[in-house]
């Protein structure tokens, strides 16, 4: 029998990591501010979801092949879903339900109904305790934590985030507060209890003391191809070593990719047309579940206590497309056979890679770590996916491996690629083949492969990217090279065959509502719509605080480019835009640079400004963009109707001190 490398992973990061697939609901008192975060005063009084139902939840996510909940106990607000006694901000102070209402327990009891795990995501910066920042505080937060571990049956998996300190309510002090997020919370002591209250638990946590879980360094739906479940046991953790691992680590932390099936994570309604299509999330499974990671996928809850039936129909539709790209396993009829044997006993058979049983494995020797598994299908047969797996109780061992077809009689390589895990699951071309070879290149002990899976999925049109430029002109762009793009401009369903797309589409830069569809003629198949409302053109807008020709990339139209503000200049930093003429809008939105590397210039607080003059302004907008580092997407802000031809976004602060502010997009909303 093979000896473990490396550290392994425990029984409960173990029953975890087979979940693979499971939901986080976000739902608190900011659902019904339209806010990322809660700041801490908002009055209770304010939540009432009328229509509540923790079991439509359920039914959702367990139709979706989701395997539990982790539930938004108390976020950054500090209001508490669950009657805590330690506490007056939380639903027993609320009319609705006269105060009788416990969430938490609700949801409870709706997974245990369908047969889900449940967790719980608890907020450590409570913006509302008047004893944030002093020791006062981690007694409180983990008699919350000892009510939610107690009190709700089993829980599967507690989180804790990783935004910590800043401005909030606190009591009334209504101040900024700091905190070392190392040492303020006592990690050690507070999984200690933990581990204590539920002893299958796993634990999240992306900063302080290393925890059973870590962050993959973005909240964008992927992990890093290159995927590692090992990382230091102590130290700080880089960016990298969150994306990918670190293949010399001495603790078991695999990762867990968590994002939304909307932009952002609490409800809103702008974001009712942004859901996520369905090649989007095929796209996000691919880069978690198949790279050695976890899905945790966000519903935000409505004011009214329900899912939306948009996002109800998105997860409903991915399961169904997960279910038939693994429908038929091809490698049922195939023989397969191995270049190396361990001991040449049949226990290690090739054979054993494709027999269904998880607890069963191909080995080689003991110092070969270098070795085909080949398998010879019965007649030519076309596929385009694998699955491979190793078995990770015995440790994590391939380094890297290649994926070769014998079509036509000649090897033909698939895919060049480095670690396994769990499971990683390849995407390519549709082939005809009658052999397939996985050859382990290197391992760092003898490899062992528990799995070998061979598809050929259905093909997915993608929606074709609808943008529009500066001059008022919409672009389309299709996801691959044969469809057909057809298209709109008053909002009705396009069809195959009527207005095709040829040439960028000229506008009267007024406001457009542009759907558009890909269309495959060989397949006849079309895609779901593309939906975009265009607001104000910019056609005669001016970049008034800086002369660069580059500072125009913030108005053309185009995410992909961006424009950055003056590194000597002092802060705050100004960016000011001449409409050309005196307009009426309500309120602006804001993305910032999308490339990884730029997350520095980030706006994370800002003022908004107009005029009629350039010269006398009023302030109609102040604040933070909550989250955005981590979710670096548009940034819409309201505010009451107003007239104006200037406008100022001034940024106070951004992610990197210091650092000049960065800018994809600004807009303006004129509805």
């Amino acid at each position: 029998m093979p000896q473990p490398i490396g550290p392994l992973p425990n029984e409960n990061q173990l029953r975890w990591q087979k979940m693979e697939y499971y939901a986080f609901i976000h739902f608190s008192i900011n659902t019904y501010t339209d806010m990322a975060w809660g700041f801490g005063n908002e009055d209770p009084r304010l939540f009432n979801p009328e229509k509540l139902d923790c079991r439509q939840w359920a039914r959702i996510c367990k139709q979706a092949g989701m395997k539990g909940i982790i539930f938004t106990a108390k976020h950054h607000s500090g209001f508490c879903l669950w009657p805590s006694q330690y506490t007056e901000y939380s639903v027993k102070n609320v009319p609705w339900q006269n105060g009788k209402a416990d969430i938490v327990h609700q949801l409870a009891n709706a997974c245990k109904e369908y047969g889900l795990k449940f967790g719980v995501y608890l907020s450590p910066w409570d913006r509302n305790h008047p004893d944030y920042g002093k020791p006062e505080y981690i007694t409180y937060f983990r008699n919350q934590l000892t009510e939610l571990l107690t009190n709700y049956g089993e829980i599967f998996e507690v989180w804790f985030d990783g935004a910590n300190g800043g401005d909030g309510y606190y009591g009334g002090a209504n101040e900024t507060r700091k905190i070392d997020a190392r040492t303020y919370y006592d990690w050690p002591a507070t999984y200690k209890l933990v581990r204590k209250l539920q002893p299958k638990i796993v634990i999240w946590n992306d900063g302080g003391d290393r925890a059973d879980l870590r962050w993959v360094g973005t909240e964008a739906g992927y992990v890093g191809e290159t995927n590692w479940s090992l990382l230091p046991a102590t130290g700080d953790v880089s960016e990298k070593m969150l994306r990918h691992g670190v293949e010399d680590g001495n603790a078991w932390v695999p990762g867990e990719v968590n994002t939304s099936i909307r932009p952002e994570w609490f409800y809103h309604p702008r974001e009712d047309k942004k859901v996520k299509t369905l090649p989007e999330l095929m796209d996000i499974y691919y880069h978690s579940i198949g790279r050695n990671a976890t899905l945790l996928l966000n519903f935000p809850v409505m004011p009214n206590g329900l899912i939306h039936e948009k996002d109800e129909k998105a997860a409903l539709d991915f399961a169904k497309a997960i279910k038939d790209a693994f429908a038929v396993n091809l490698t049922g009829k195939a023989q397969a056979k191995a270049t190396n044997v361990r001991e040449n006993n049949p226990a290690f058979d090739p054979s054993k890679a494709i027999d269904a049983d998880p607890e069963s494995f191909w080995a080689t020797d003991e110092k070969t770590t270098q070795a085909s598994l080949i398998l010879r299908f019965s007649q030519p047969t076309a596929f385009n996916r694998l699955v491979v797996q190793e078995p990770i109780a015995l440790g994590q061992r391939v380094k890297s491996f290649v994926v070769e077809a014998l079509v036509n009689g000649q090897w033909k390589e698939i895919a060049k690629e480095t670690t396994i895990g769990y499971k990683r699951i390849l995407r390519f071309p549709t082939l005809q083949a009658t052999q397939l070879r996985l050859t382990i290149a290197d391992a760092k002990a003898c490899p062992l492969i528990s799995n070998l899976e061979v598809y050929k999925a259905p093909l997915i049109l993608t929606p074709p990217i609808i943008t529009r430029d500066q001059k008022g002109n919409v672009h389309m762009r299709a996801g691959d090279s044969e469809s057909e793009l057809y298209y709109t401009l008053d909002g009705s369903e396009p069809v195959a065959g009527k207005n095709k797309y040829t040439t960028p589409v000229k506008t009267d830069g007024g406001k457009v509502a542009v759907k558009a569809i890909a269309y495959n003629p060989f397949t006849k198949q079309s895609s779901l719509a593309s939906e975009e409302r265009f607001d104000l053109a910019r056609t005669d807008w001016k970049i008034l605080s800086s002369d660069a020709q580059q500072a125009y990339q913030v108005v053309d139209g185009n995410p992909a480019t961006s424009w950055h503000g003056d590194k000597t200049a002092q802060s705050p930093a100004d960016l000011i835009i001449d409409l050309g003429k005196e307009e009426y809008f309500q309120g602006f939105s804001y993305l910032p640079d999308q490339n990884w590397w730029a997350d520095a210039s980030i706006i994370t607080r800002y003022q908004f400004e107009v005029s009629t003059d350039n010269k006398s302004w009023k302030r109609v907008s102040e604040g933070e963009f909550s989250n955005i580092r981590n979710n670096p997407f548009w940034q819409t802000k309201t505010f009451e109707p107003i007239k104006a031809r200037y406008i100022r976004l001034r940024a106070l602060k951004t992610v990197g001190e210091g650092s000049a502010p960065g800018y994809a997009e600004i807009e303006l909303i004129t509805r």
